[in-house]
């Protein structure tokens, strides 16, 4: 069926064009001939085929097309004959004879176009004249195509201030009105249209008065175009008798069409000087109307007209321009009751960033606009319009990217109400905004009151919103939202100890809340921020009683073993280890003796307690030996309590391998190589021959499971650390002993059936290193000639 009625539309086009063309040869004729009257009459009957109403308007405005072009070479003719002395006056009335009302307007309309031209009579009247008459065509299409040429032709001579056709001052109001007469008829007719036909076929009507928009608006067009048009006659005459027809005609495609084409044919200045009027027509639009789509290209074209020079903004002030939108967008928002949340929104994103162009230092302004849409999202659930929450995030995202400083969307109170009405997936997006905008432009958040604000907004990634448990959410999204918040504890500063003291309680408060999964991400960072602070405040000391005394690393400590502990309690206790061990360093810097003991005391009982996997256990021994061996602020008693510990334990561990080489390890916790340091050679040399048994015994057992000696690695190792202490001038360790290790080592390679590779060139190594002291003389050349290899 809609094959066949496009077949059926395009016959009767061929059928229209042939009849103009036939009819156009016998005008051509008549004209060549200069036989006005027999011209008047094929012109007449070429100008019938426009009668059809059997064509769509783009069909229609084909054939028009062709008629267009047909009157253009009549209008020619009209012209030689004004020349040759026949009177236009009589040629005008002579046209008025045609049988048929549409051919006889279209041939007025030409005439009258030749006849303002030779200026036998004011061109007011005449206009006057051809748009009255033209209300003699009611038919929709055929209307608005005749205005249309009207409009076409008589649009370069309208009586302005420029015009050949009597154009003064006082007559620029007669074009106005010519202009506004022909606007208003042509809008009468389009409106017209949605009542032709079914009601089953208004998707096809609306599409066709698409098709005719231009026609309509082309009137705006020549109005913008009418030179003399001043601001007080636009503001007058000019926008209110527009504005009047958009409001009366009460359709939706028409309003909307028009308000769209008002802001974009007319000068910028004419709307920031008129905007309370045009703000007024628009909560009278018919609730349908996409108004939030016009306002928002209206706030663009002000904002870019501020944008173009300083000097407006008094104008932008002074005619109160962010209060009229505010005001006309909550009109607009409470007249239309059944607009969507989505276009609200819109409109204040819109509004926002008019205010963040124009008004940039005007904070106020933009809590204002936050705050409106806080009011118009309260009493509703959390947002799930996908269109919706994007407006939001454009709306929260627009502050942060004009003012490239979070502190600066801190200071804004209805910043964190708009972003409680997010779902809890967008807020953690929002909030992965918020810390990249930090990261991005490095910025320092320093004071506790702007982190808490800012904890508040990034909650979505601190803790869970609405329940759902840490195991459920992706695992590789969870990991990239803790490492930020993470890096965002690094942001936190201030050089006051006092107040980064009070920030690194803040961020306290709000990570505890994480659960086990988010500690060991945020516990971290929150830790080391705080030993910062603590090597800071060295050599001060304090009591931790009482809220108001000053920052203390006692007071720190106290609160850092608190956090730790935690840590330890969300099945992290490797972690939580490491952090005991860097909180002794730190103790140690301080001279706090009691608090490093108490460090050391729990990484301890985390090993012993927590740690059961043997690599992890490995790890730990050494971290802790190594700790161990870089203090200082221990006594005697306690010193030689916790190497105890360490020995023991490393003794202790579950593979022989590891077990010798955490004992010589802790060889180095008895020979510190400071001018104070601890040097007890008998008890290094108790370890390395220690280490040296265990490494034997992992050889017999190697032989006994494999049936043959196992590698030599582990007494090359030992070999080291024997030529270490050998140069740092341990009494213990002598050149027979180092002689004595080295022809084991050198008997145990004879004895295997399997070389080792890698072993065997690390013991030539050490050899090497042996022969090369020696040869380079002097202090350490003769301590090594006592070895002879």
């Amino acid at each position: 069926m809609i094959t066949s009625g496009i077949e059926d539309e395009d016959k009767w086009l061929a059928e229209g064009i042939a009849g103009i063309q036939q009819h156009a040869f016998y005008m051509h004729r008549a004209l060549d001939a200069n036989n006005l009257r027999e011209a008047l009459k094929y012109s007449a009957q070429l100008l019938s085929e426009l009668r059809t109403s059997r064509l769509s308007p783009h069909k229609y405005f084909e054939l028009y097309m062709r008629a267009f072009d047909e009157l253009r070479k009549l209008e020619m003719f009209f012209k030689e004959q004004d020349r040759h002395g026949c009177s236009v006056a009589d040629l005008y009335e002579l046209v008025q004879h045609a049988g048929n009302i549409l051919p006889r307007l279209y041939l007025l309309c030409t005439v009258g176009s030749v006849y303002i031209k030779s200026k036998d009579a004011p061109a007011k009247d005449v206009l006057k004249d051809l748009v009255e008459m033209c209300r003699g065509v009611q038919h929709p299409i055929r209307g608005l195509f005749l205005r249309s040429y009207l409009a076409q032709v008589s649009r370069d001579k309208l009586p302005d201030i420029v015009s050949e056709c009597e154009g003064d001052a006082d007559t620029i109001m007669d074009a106005v009105e010519f202009v506004l007469q022909n606007f208003i008829e042509m809008n009468k007719l389009w409106v017209r249209m949605q009542l032709q036909g079914p009601v089953r076929v208004i998707e096809k009507r609306n599409k066709e008065r698409n098709e005719l928009r231009d026609l309509v608006g082309k009137n705006l067009h020549v109005l913008s175009q009418i030179e003399g048009i001043d601001l007080e006659m636009y503001k007058d005459t000019v926008l209110p008798r527009i504005l009047e027809q958009v409001v009366n005609c009460k359709d939706e495609l028409a309003q909307y069409y028009l308000m769209d084409c008002i802001i974009q044919v007319f000068p910028d200045e004419y709307h920031l000087q008129t905007l309370e009027t045009l703000l007024g027509a628009c909560p009278q639009l018919q609730p349908t109307v996409d108004i939030k789509t016009v306002l928002s290209l209206l706030m663009e074209r002000l904002s870019n007209y501020a944008a173009s020079s300083p000097e407006l903004l008094p104008e932008f002030l002074q005619v109160e321009a962010f209060a009229k939108l505010s005001n006309a967008i909550g009109k607009v928002i409470e007249a239309q009751v059944d607009m969507p949340v989505v276009g609200a929104i819109t409109l204040y994103v819109s509004l926002l960033t008019f205010t963040l162009r124009v008004h940039p230092d005007r904070l106020d302004y933009v809590d204002q606009v936050l705050g409106a849409c806080v009011k118009k999202l309260s009493g509703k659930a959390k947002l799930e319009d996908t269109k919706a929450t994007k407006q939001v995030v454009a709306l929260l995202s627009a502050p942060l990217e004009k003012y490239n400083d979070i502190v600066t969307a801190l200071t804004l109170s209805n910043y964190p109400r708009v972003m409680d009405h997010l779902d809890d997936g967008t807020n953690k997006v929002m909030a992965m905004v918020i810390i990249q905008s930090i990261m991005t432009n490095n910025t320092c958040i320093s004071t506790a009151d702007k982190v808490e604000v800012l904890f508040e907004l990034i909650k979505g990634l601190i803790k869970d919103l609405d329940g759902t448990p840490v195991d459920e959410l992706d695992e590789e999204d969870f990991k990239e939202e803790q490492n930020s918040v993470a890096r965002l504890i690094h942001m936190l500063y201030n050089d006051d100890p006092e107040e980064m003291l009070k920030i690194i309680c803040t961020v306290r408060k709000h990570i505890m809340t994480g659960g086990p999964k988010r500690l060991p991400f945020t516990v971290p960072p929150l830790v080391f921020s705080a030993l910062k602070l603590i090597r800071r405040l060295q050599g001060q000391d304090g009591e931790v009683d009482g809220e108001e005394v000053p920052a203390t690393p006692k007071k720190i400590f106290q609160l850092l073993n608190q956090t730790v502990e935690a840590l330890s309690y969300a099945q992290s206790p490797e972690l939580a280890l490491r952090l005991y061990l860097q909180c002794a360093e730190a103790a140690n810097d301080s001279d706090l003796e009691p608090v490093a003991y108490e460090c050391f005391t729990q990484a301890f009982l985390l090993y012993e307690e927590e740690v059961a996997d043997s690599k992890a256990q490995v790890t730990a021994i050494h971290l802790i030996i190594g700790t161990l061996q870089r203090m200082n602020v221990f006594g005697v008693e306690n010193r030689d309590t916790l190497t105890h510990k360490a020995t023991g334990y490393s003794a202790k561990l579950l593979k022989k391998p590891d077990q010798c080489r955490a004992v010589y390890a802790c060889s180095h916790l008895f020979w510190v190589d400071d001018q104070d340091g601890i040097k007890d050679g008998e008890r290094v040399l108790l370890c390395l021959k220690r280490s040296l048994r265990i490494a034997n015994a992992a050889q017999q057992m190697a032989n006994v499971a494999r049936g043959s000696s196992g590698p030599i690695t582990l007494f090359v190792e030992i070999l080291n650390k024997y030529l270490y202490f050998f140069e740092k001038g341990n009494p213990q360790i002598t050149g027979a002993a180092i002689l004595g290790l080295i022809e084991l080592i050198k008997n145990m390679q004879s004895d295997t059936t399997t070389p080792d590779r890698a072993s065997d060139a690390f013991f030539a190594s050490a050899l090497r290193y042996i022969q090369f002291q020696k040869e380079k003389g002097g202090a350490m050349g003769e301590l090594y000639n006592s070895i002879n290899v």
